[in-house]
């Protein structure tokens, strides 16, 4: 097949056991390095020549979150890998509530040959997985979010060229689950992370993140020189009666121009999204030169099609042929 990925033979031994990513530290630098090639390399191939790839196979998606940007990309990204996706949301999924995790695992392992979830407590989230016998990933929980990181990083590498040394600096509530994702990805690629936040915000920087993150309660001197500028919505879904104490708290810490002046002069500037423009970022950042923010939307397509050749095919190595 001209100027299309190919990936090497499904082996025909006795499967492996299932790899499941419910946080970045799942996955090691090589993993994550291979993943965002074989990202980088599917998002330069014709789609019509990726069908192959994942034909017959199937992904149960399960949402206790309410998501667009999630269900589009999986969705999509298995069909043009030749896949299916189905979704089970509300109340026909509910995990702990209508059945255990443990028995909801077991009995999608029957069906589909990957799950990925998108839910509130990341504990039960565990327990599925480790009752699963097929790959289960992380479509989001309270704690971790590793697509959006993942996506995140392939797209500062496309942008920057390299991860390694460089200077993230994320603003606004730092405990949340996409900071904290960031970080596991930037300290496992050699990135460096400042956070802006106030002190009530502040996230745990102990043991591993210790040497490549700092916090500080100046926005100024948390961006100064940095190559990414990173914010997210101030209020977390689920966490609405905070809404009038985080809009208090976080007020001084809008991504607008004059912050990003205090940049490196080729800084981009990253939002998961949605935003809230107003509020955690001006109209004029979103809509800037320096914003990469829909770019890094699609690539959460590319990267989760990515991940999921990864944990559904025998192989890491892939060429153009």
């Amino acid at each position: 097949m001209t100027s299309a990925l190919a990936l090497a033979a499904r082996g025909t031994s006795a499967a492996p056991a299932a790899r499941h990513v419910l946080k970045v530290g799942d996955l090691d630098a090589v993993e994550i390095t291979t993943i965002l090639d074989l990202a980088g390399q599917l998002k330069a191939t014709r789609t019509v020549d990726q069908l192959q790839f994942l034909r017959g196979r199937t992904l149960a998606m399960l949402f206790e979150k309410p998501s667009l940007r999630t269900r589009v990309s999986f969705e999509t990204g298995m069909t043009q890998l030749g896949g299916h996706a189905i979704m089970a949301s509300g109340s026909d999924f509910m995990v702990g509530k209508r059945e255990t995790p443990e028995d909801a695992a077991r009995v999608l392992s029957r069906y589909v040959d990957a799950v990925m979830v998108r839910t509130h407590a990341h504990e039960p989230l565990e327990r599925f997985a480790s009752a699963s016998t097929v790959p289960v990933i992380n479509g989001l929980s309270a704690l971790h979010h590793p697509c959006q990181a993942l996506a995140d990083i392939l797209t500062i590498k496309e942008k920057l060229g390299h991860l390694a040394g460089i200077k993230v600096c994320y603003v606004g509530d730092a405990r949340n689950n996409v900071a904290a994702s960031l970080l596991d990805a930037c300290a496992l690629m050699g990135a460096q992370v400042t956070f802006a936040c106030p002190p009530t915000l502040r996230p745990n920087l102990s043991g591993k993140h210790k040497r490549n993150a700092r916090a500080f309660t100046s926005a100024v001197r948390a961006i100064a020189d940095a190559d990414v500028v990173y914010t997210d919505v101030w209020v977390s879904m689920g966490e609405e009666a905070l809404t009038e104490r985080r809009m208090a708290e976080l007020l001084p810490y809008t991504v607008d121009e004059e912050l990003m002046s205090h940049a490196a002069p080729h800084a981009i500037f990253m939002h998961c999204l949605p935003a809230h423009r107003g509020e955690e970022v001006t109209t004029g950042v979103l809509e800037g030169t320096q914003s990469v923010v829909f770019d890094q939307a699609e690539n959460r397509l590319h990267v989760q099609k990515a991940l999921l050749l990864y944990l559904l095919t025998d192989t890491t190595r892939i060429a153009l042929a």
